[in-house]
């Protein structure tokens, strides 16, 4: 019974320190640009949009779909990022416990 205790703690410990990482994330700032700067995008450490900044130069009502790419591009790769710093910070809180293999945390 005592390691039944003794998991019990850790895994109040864990679930206070995923708590914590979930608001670290949330309040993080990611950017990124794509279009060689012309575009470019912040989210949060969770992949919500936070700002969009368009240089006025590609603002061309004949480039339309052309500006929806780079938008949707720019996006894409801070939202990717997020989900890898994310991916990165629960791996070192879960590192050493003995998971199942292909377990995942609910994120």
């Amino acid at each position: 019974m005592k390691n039944l205790g003794n998991m019990l703690k850790q895994a109040q410990s864990m679930q206070t320190r995923m708590a914590e990482i979930q608001d670290e994330l949330q309040a993080v700032e990611i950017s990124s640009q794509s279009g060689a700067g012309l575009v470019s995008a912040t989210v949060s450490g969770k992949g919500d949009l936070r700002g969009l900044k368009l240089d006025p130069a590609i603002v061309d009502k004949d480039e339309i779909g052309v500006l929806e790419d780079l938008i949707v591009a720019a996006v894409n790769d801070a939202r990717g990022k997020a989900e890898e710093m994310s991916r990165e910070k629960m791996a070192a809180l879960t590192e050493g416990l003995p998971l199942p293999p292909g377990f995942k945390l609910p994120f």
